[in-house]
């Protein structure tokens, strides 16, 4: 991996619909929110949203992937507000069910036959999605 890149993930450039809902630490569920996502990997998605929220944070997030709706939870890992408003925030995967962990992994298997040349990074393996 290059010193500018430190994703242990292809993420391919995706804009799909997404909801959210941020929970505190004691697993109450507060503001519901959607955006989309600008990348995904099987560890996670880039997510943009019209509010800026805060690294460490938790979120339940609903995810359009083609047919299918894929719930997942995940950790605020950083947020970057751009010009136009908007806010990129970089969501790390923690939960998800087995099934949902597969259609992540076909739709970014898909992508990687589309785009052969795209090169795996070191640790591209399904680590996240082989959990049970």
């Amino acid at each position: 991996m290059s010193n500018s890149e430190r994703r242990r993930y292809i993420r391919p450039e995706s804009l799909n619909l997404l909801d959210y809902i941020v929970v505190d630490e004691q697993g109450v569920q507060g503001e519901y929110s959607m955006g989309r996502t600008l990348n995904i990997s099987v560890g996670g998605i880039l997510m943009e949203t019209h509010v800026p929220l805060q690294a460490g944070q938790q979120v339940m997030i609903t995810l359009g992937l083609e047919d299918e709706l894929v719930d997942v939870m995940g950790r605020i890992a950083h947020c970057k507000p751009y010009p136009d408003g908007m806010f990129h925030n970089g969501i790390e995967f923690f939960h998800a069910s087995v099934e949902d962990r597969r259609v992540i992994n076909r739709y970014v298997e898909a992508f990687h036959q589309q785009f052969p040349e795209a090169e795996k990074k070191k640790g591209d393996g399904l680590s996240f999605l082989a959990r049970k």
